[in-house]
């Protein structure tokens, strides 16, 4: 089984859905989690990925943000929301260092897939959080601190499931908006302190704390990311801020990992790259 992982910068860009259904070609992909899909879910070009044998589960509110999956697998139940995720409403917080919690964005789409059932101790169904974590905008903006309350909701929603049911098969993968390490940004003061701040990374390595595993970093090396300016993608100035996070039912299953950043070259190309995650 192969799942991939992808922020794919507007679904509805030209070019987007062929580079789309080519990835899920190339790569006989099982599972594709989109973010930042940018459009409501009747926007969404959904025929296309029917046709080509795949059911289509969409989160859109607007023209921002928006989460999906596209599934070869049945699926059985959808969330768009994971249980205390914090939303955000535009203003000034309080006291400077919170952020006004208001309306819920889309940035989580949960499914839950039935898997083949071959082997009799492998999971028979497998939840994907397909998640576009905020991207904090600068340090100590309230979107800074409400990047810091949803990580933090995402370690709390991690623990409780894991704490309730050990072998629980869930994965948590997308742009977390996070340089986990020096080694996952070209220069690490190219991004003014974002995504790379020690709050950041305590947040992001919280989650691997409340039981959950990276399952990318052992298997591929690159970066994901890489902006538009600067030439930054021919001079591989890029960041590495696309991860997989899985429950220990299923990071035992992980037999490999990918990041294709073929994929980033040519016109109407997303900035980021697929992650893929191969599963026994």
């Amino acid at each position: 089984m192969k799942l991939a992982t992808w922020n794919i910068n507007s679904i509805r860009a030209a070019g987007r859905v062929d580079r789309a259904l080519s990835v899920l070609e190339r790569h006989d992909l099982d599972v594709l989690a989109l973010q930042e899909i940018k459009c409501k879910p009747e926007q969404f070009p959904t025929q296309p990925f029917e046709d080509a044998g795949y059911h289509v589960v969409t989160h859109g509110l607007n023209q921002w943000n928006g989460v999906a999956v596209i599934s070869r697998l049945p699926i059985t139940h959808t969330a768009t929301s994971f249980p205390g995720q914090p939303g955000f409403e535009k203003g000034t917080p309080s006291g400077g260092e919170g952020f006004i919690d208001g309306a819920l964005e889309a940035r989580a789409l949960g499914t839950t897939l039935a898997l083949p059932t071959g082997d009799t101790n492998a999971p028979r169904e497998l939840t994907v959080w397909s998640l576009y974590v905020p991207n904090g905008r600068s340090l100590g903006d309230p979107h800074y601190h409400y990047k810091l309350a949803f990580l933090d909701a995402l370690r709390k929603y991690a623990a409780r499931e894991l704490a309730t049911n050990r072998d629980a098969a869930f994965i948590l993968v997308g742009d977390w908006n996070v340089i986990p390490t020096d080694d996952d940004v070209w220069d690490v003061n190219g991004t003014d302190g974002l995504y790379l701040s020690a709050p950041e990374r305590q947040a992001f390595f919280s989650v691997e704390d409340a039981g959950m595993h990276e399952v990318t970093r052992q298997y591929a090396t690159n970066y994901t990311f890489w902006d538009y300016q600067k030439l930054r993608f021919p001079k591989n100035e890029g960041m590495r801020i696309d991860f997989a996070y899985a429950s220990p039912a299923v990071a035992d299953l992980v037999t490999g990992a990918a990041i294709d950043r073929n994929e980033r070259k040519g016109k109407g190309a997303s900035d980021h790259v697929p992650v893929i995650v191969e599963l026994r």
